[in-house]
């Protein structure tokens, strides 16, 4: 009896969830990191570079390759104002997109003339490098895409307009062509330093760049060229002759007035009706 005491005793005192199927406790699986923030060496202005990605949902778990949209902030801002101001991350969550945020610096994004700060060159050239590198990007026309604000805007035709060959979709929000952009210092977060060069106006963009507004194929390929800006926008002039520029040449862009001025209430809501056009078969 002694015996059959201690043997209950044991089996009593065995713990409960030690067969294959037990219910124990698990730790909570880590939080997803979606966001990085990346450094890069850049020889076109000779110093580490700043930029932030966005990566999809689910980026971990695959060997899958993503397109990539490449977004620009305005003058007076930094690499992190679209992971700040806006719900990029909800936005973006469904469709399958590495979101690159570049530093420009608030130097317009372009070359000095005497070679001392080549923003634009980091930009079209160390930045995208750096991207391929370190993430599983689409390499094409097809898988790329660029975007932004007011200045950040302006530079994006800059950039993509004369590498139209690498770009298939193109948004622009509150800006255009301007010669400078002398009357929008200061309207962002602070006052804004001088640029380091001025930025092209329609007559010497049209001039740079003719061959490229003059090629059918390349304009063909061009799966989506945006544009939006408020109708109490101080650049509203601005975009809408940049708009007719780009039709005079043939283009079609979706042009979009909404509401409001220069500001993030309209820039969120822009980068939210554009984000879901891209990257569509």
């Amino acid at each position: 009896m002694r015996s059959v005491v201690l043997i209950l005793a044991v089996l009593f005192a065995l713990p409960t969830d030690v067969g294959p199927h037990s219910q124990r406790a698990q730790a909570p699986a880590p939080a997803e990191v979606r966001v990085r923030d990346e450094t890069v060496e850049s020889s076109a202005l000779g110093k580490t570079m700043k930029y932030r990605v966005l990566l999809p949902s689910g980026y971990g778990a695959t060997l899958r390759r993503y397109p990539v949209l490449y977004l620009l902030h305005g003058l007076a801002g930094d690499y992190t104002d679209w992971t700040t101001r806006t719900n990029l991350a909800d936005y973006t969550r469904p469709l399958g997109l590495i979101v690159v945020m570049p530093d420009g610096g608030n130097q317009w994004y372009t070359n000095a003339d005497d070679g001392s700060a080549r923003y634009e060159d980091w930009l079209a050239a160390d930045l995208p490098a750096d991207v391929v590198k370190k993430f599983r990007t689409i390499n094409s026309r097809y898988g790329r895409a660029i975007a932004g604000l007011s200045m950040g805007g302006m530079q994006t035709l800059e950039v993509a307009i004369p590498r139209l060959e690498r770009f298939a979709y193109i948004g622009v929000y509150s800006s255009g062509l301007i010669g400078a952009f002398g009357n929008a210092g200061g309207r962002g977060r602070g006052a804004a330093p001088a640029p380091v060069a001025a930025p092209a106006g329609p007559i010497e963009f049209e001039k740079v760049n003719a061959a490229k507004l003059a090629d059918a194929n390349l304009k063909k390929g061009l799966r989506l060229f945006w544009f939006g800006t408020g109708k109490e926008d101080f650049l509203l002039s601005t975009t809408d002759a940049t708009v007719d520029l780009f039709k005079r040449h043939g283009f079609s862009p979706v042009y979009v007035q909404s509401p409001g001025g220069h500001t993030w209430i309209n820039w969120r809501n822009y980068l939210s009706e554009f984000a879901p056009q891209l990257f569509r078969r």
